[in-house]
């Protein structure tokens, strides 16, 4: 009989430690990239629009940006960005840069290629 409590407890044990790790899980409550990141309403903000299709575009603050994503758990990969070549005086067009980027809750965290953190975008 202390054999079968024994086993019960190991094995229930086992089932919560392996429901934890599914709930710690890297991605397992982390919201989609899809929508408009930063102020879509002024052209002159940065900003990026995430499509369902894994298309993105958006503003630098003076050039258009458009390209590619996909989204691995909180992590986002740009893929393919272009950008319009317009000479920006006194504008810092700092998401031209931008690599790969990071959700966290409402923020966007922007990083480059060197995975060198350039910035923010707010849901």
């Amino acid at each position: 009989m202390r054999l079968h409590r024994v086993a019960g407890a190991t094995l229930l044990l086992a089932a919560a430690a392996l429901l934890a790790s599914c709930a710690d899980s890297p991605g397992a409550s982390v919201p989609s990239v899809e929508g408009s990141w930063g102020d879509v309403s002024d052209s002159s903000a940065p900003s990026l629009d995430f499509a369902a299709g894994g298309r993105v575009s958006g503003t630098d603050g003076c050039n258009r940006l458009m390209g590619h994503w996909t989204q691995d758990g909180a992590t986002v990969i740009l893929i393919d960005m272009a950008s319009t070549m317009m000479y920006c005086q006194e504008i810092d067009t700092w998401l031209s840069a931008a690599a790969t980027a990071e959700i966290d809750g409402e923020t966007l965290a922007l990083f480059n290629e060197n995975g060198d953190p350039i910035g923010t975008l707010q849901r």
